[in-house]
């Protein structure tokens, strides 16, 4: 159901990776405890890959994985910025980060916290996550 969705866009910080993605203006956000997020403090919503586009900077983009493999994050190897990634939750769909979009287009956050250091039992209990990336 595409009703409501509004264009975003935005990037890394040195304007060399620039994506758009359709989502609500009001963002159902993931605070998540794994390992790497923690580090990062990895704040992201989920969409369908239907609805995010990359408009520039492939070649700037590198990934790294770990543990599994399934998720990828992909950064900026200029300014090291991730502004989206491939979420082992939903390895068909984007995890995009809210504060890397430009501004105007967020009407609100809501912020949920992810048990993400007990992964497989978070991912069991949580009844919606898995199907945030199809359309």
């Amino acid at each position: 159901d595409d009703e409501g969705l509004v264009k975003h866009t935005g990037g890394c910080h040195c304007g060399a990776v620039r994506f758009q993605v359709w989502a609500l203006p009001d963002l159902h956000v993931f605070s998540c405890s794994c390992s790497i997020c923690t580090k990062k403090q990895n704040h992201h919503f989920i969409v369908p890959a239907s609805r995010f586009s990359l408009l520039q900077g492939a070649e700037s983009l590198t990934t790294y994985t770990f543990n599994t493999h399934i998720a990828k994050h992909m950064f900026c190897k200029t300014c090291g910025v991730q502004s989206f990634y491939k979420p082992r939750s939903n390895p068909d769909g984007y995890g995009v980060m809210p504060h890397c979009l430009d501004e105007g287009t967020v009407r609100s956050v809501r912020l949920e916290e992810f048990n993400g250091k007990e992964w497989e039992n978070a991912m069991g209990q949580h009844q919606t996550i898995r199907s945030m990336s199809k359309t």
